[in-house]
Formats: structure tokens, C-alpha cells, sequence
């Protein structure tokens, strides 16, 4: 797993560079706070892994939202907003307070914050590139099902903290795939 961050973080910071060359004039921070997402989602680990293997369940990411790729802009824009807001709610939870330190779950808002205002401004630039191109499938459904999924998951295990830690571990994963989908769109562009 200490393994595997690095690689994550790298991926995002490589991938949200790349936005820009969707035709999208993100500001070059945008790369440092993805890594700076990575960073503190890794702090905020309190138990090991290890630990909650028991305690481990499939959220059933919508693969195809982010393996196949969708095929607009507008639509893999979309997928990584719903992504960012999703997990900012997760977040922003009066159990999640209780789950983390203050201060590193306030720097994670903050920092999940600043990336939807620059994605918000990218995503409305786009949306006048393709207006249509939601029209074809909404993505935030399937995302708002999973993050679902996942806020049962915390109930039925009472807010655990290792309930906690496999939802930690899991949103890791899950932004490491929106990252690929943005790292696939831009190499589609190009």
C-alpha cells in the first residue's frame, strides 16, 4: 500500500496536468492539488489496512463511466466533478469529523474545494464547446449510487474506524481512475 500512493499521486499529478490540453485553461496548480489530495487522503490513514481486511466490501465503481471512457468532454468532465463533489460530501459528514483529525479533514475539503472551482470554471467553458454532449448520459446518477452504496456501507458498520479506513482506501482508488479517464481523454485530444 506505501507502495502504491506514490504511483497513485504520480498518476493524478501527470493527469490533471494534462487537462489543459483538453482545450480547458486550468491553472497549473490544479496538478499540485490533486497531489496534494493524494497526500492527505494517505495522512488521514489511522488504522492499518491490514487490520480491516475483514471489513473490506466492492462499492461497485461504475467501471464503465471511467474504464470505457465516455466519449464527450463535457460527459468525462462530468464524471470527475460528480467524483470531487461526491467525495467532498463523504466528507463533510458530521461522522466523518468525528472519524478524522480536524485539521487534516479540514485541509482535505479545502483542498477538494479548490479543485471543483477550477473544474467548474473548465466545465463550463467546455459545456459551450458541446452543448449536447450530456444529453447522451448523465454520469452523476451512477456516481451518486455508488457514493450511496458507500454511505450504507458506514452505517451498517456504525462508523467504524475501519469502516472508515476501507472508504478512505477506496476513494484513493476511485480518484485514481477518474485520474486515468482524464490521462485517456487528453491523449485522445492530442
Amino acid at each position: 500500500m506505501a507502495l502504491l500512493l506514490p504511483l497513485l499521486a504520480a498518476m493524478v499529478v501527470c493527469s490533471y496536468g494534462s487537462v489543459s490540453s483538453l482545450d480547458c485553461d486550468l491553472p497549473q496548480n490544479s496538478a499540485l492539488l490533486s497531489r496534494r489530495t493524494f497526500d492527505l487522503l494517505d495522512q488521514m490513514r489511522r488504522v492499518s489496512p491490514f487490520l480491516c481486511l475483514k471489513d473490506r466490501r466492492d462499492f461497485r465503481l461504475p467501471r464503465r463511466l471511467v474504464d470505457g471512457g465516455p466519449s464527450h468532454k463535457v460527459q468525462a468532465m462530468s464524471v470527475v466533478h460528480e467524483m470531487l463533489q461526491q467525495t467532498l460530501s463523504l466528507f463533510h459528514t458530521e461522522r466523518s469529523s468525528a472519524a478524522w483529525s480536524a485539521p487534516l479533514l479540514h485541509e482535505l475539503r479545502t483542498e477538494l474545494h479548490q479543485q471543483l472551482e477550477l473544474l467548474d470554471t473548465c466545465l463550463e467553458q467546455v459545456m459551450v464547446e458541446e452543448p449536447s454532449a450530456l444529453t447522451a448520459g448523465d454520469p452523476s446518477v451512477a456516481l451518486r449510487k455508488y457514493f450511496q452504496r458507500i454511505l450504507l456501507y458506514l452505517e451498517e458498520k456504525k462508523y467504524s474506524d475501519c469502516a472508515w479506513e476501507i472508504v478512505r482506501v477506496e476513494i484513493l482508488r476511485a480518484i485514481s481512475s477518474v485520474a486515468k479517464l482524464q490521462e485517456r481523454m487528453s491523449h485522445d485530444r492530442e
